[in-house]
């Protein structure tokens, strides 16, 4: 079965999932001005709009795997995806801020169980030798979700706002009339999942890594739209299809870099990729042009793909008796960095723009000097060496 689900149509579904969470998380960076006029409130009230989604998504990780492991995982996903449809809908509909930030911490809270039980069903699925691969397409899939995000919003924006909110309300629709794998979805526990295995070394610097990547990651997704509106005078549309290339990289790099991680292992390929990372946010943030800022997207953009596939397998094997509780804790992780960036960058880049954005390479070279530390990584037994 797990041949077959690694080769055929059976994982697909757990990949479009991944889409949907990035996704949700920056959707709303392009059209902060829109969204403040069409409530009358401040731009940084709109803006609080990533924070609001990304701080309950990163609380309820804490534990939501664990529980959804104990649940069955196929009835809590099909619950989440609904919920978040049923919100996504009072976004589009809320009269007042509070309400429609009110709808963005109850999309991001039902995010929670539904990513990580994605990477631990992914796990469950495909064999070792074919795992990098698979958990490759899994985090270009959420690139592509955190990069087309803007560009969607920011078409949808041009002519309302709130016509943003329909695409994601009618993706995870369809993901509910399609659920993943039953195999992998439905699974429950049979006994008690323990909370203990979760203290380990190897979860420990998953999580790490996880952090410092989206602190740099969403730091360059929200900076790099103030950067080309304010040094450049984009619109949204202009503005999204810059954002539209940290995506387009995730997904092309994808294959490749599963591949790679399958042969080299995480240490050596993520200190080539967070040193990418660094410089690709170097460029976003100190290019004279518009084009050597897309050059810093692509770059970032391959390497957070890599460095999520990396995150993923050594979260979710760092505890096999537990794997949606060690991938749910990872993702903690990655959102808590998330939801900082904006509140450390922004306020940084509005001191002085272009170094203010170059400061968040420090959360990549950050992550190099974990790597460094942490020499007893290796691949997860069942992997190939």
């Amino acid at each position: 079965m797990a041949s077959r689900a690694g080769r055929g149509p059976r994982v697909w579904p757990l990949y479009a999932g991944g889409f949907l969470g990035p996704y949700g998380s920056t959707m709303v960076t392009p059209m902060v001005h829109e969204v403040a006029a069409g409530l009358h409130g401040s731009v940084t009230a709109a803006a609080a709009a990533v924070t609001a989604y990304m701080v309950p998504f990163a609380v309820l990780l804490l534990v939501s795997g664990t529980l959804a492991e104990r649940w069955g995982r196929g009835r809590v996903v099909r619950a989440a995806r609904l919920v978040f449809a049923l919100v996504s809908a009072l976004c589009a509909a809320a009269p007042t801020m509070e309400l429609f930030l009110l709808g963005r911490a109850v999309q991001g809270a039902a995010n929670a169980f539904i990513t990580p039980l994605l990477v631990a069903a992914i796990i469950d699925l495909v064999p070792g030798e074919r795992r990098g691969r698979a958990l490759g397409w899994f985090a270009g899939m959420q690139a592509a979700g955190q990069g087309f995000s803007p560009l969607i919003t920011g078409v949808a924006a041009a002519w309302h706002w709130r016509l943003a909110f329909v695409f994601p309300a009618l993706l995870a629709i369809v993901l509910v009339l399609l659920p993943p794998d039953a195999a992998a979805a439905a699974r429950r526990a049979t006994g008690a999942v323990p909370w203990r295995v979760l203290v380990n070394r190897r979860l420990g610097s998953a999580a790490a890594l996880s952090f410092l990547s989206y602190l740099g990651a969403v730091g360059l997704t929200v900076l790099v739209v103030l950067r080309v509106a304010d040094d450049f005078g984009f619109g949204p549309v202009q503005r999204g299809l810059v954002s539209a290339a940290f995506g387009v990289a995730g997904v092309a790099a994808a294959g490749p870099l599963g591949r790679w991680a399958e042969r080299v292992g995480p240490r050596p390929l993520g200190l080539v990729l967070n040193a990418l990372l660094a410089a690709g946010l170097l460029a976003a943030a100190l290019g004279p042009s518009p084009l050597l800022v897309v050059v810093g997207v692509l770059l970032a953009g391959a390497a957070v793909t890599g460095i999520r596939t990396i995150v993923n397998e050594l979260a979710a094997t760092s505890a096999p008796s537990n794997r949606g509780g060690a991938a749910s804790l990872a993702l903690a992780a990655q959102f808590f960095g998330g939801a900082l960036a904006p509140v450390l960058w922004v306020p940084l880049y509005h001191l002085d723009a272009r170094w203010g954005f170059a400061a968040a390479c420090t959360a990549p070279l950050a992550a190099l000097v974990v790597l460094l530390a942490a020499r007893s990584l290796r691949r997860a037994p069942g992997s190939p060496t």
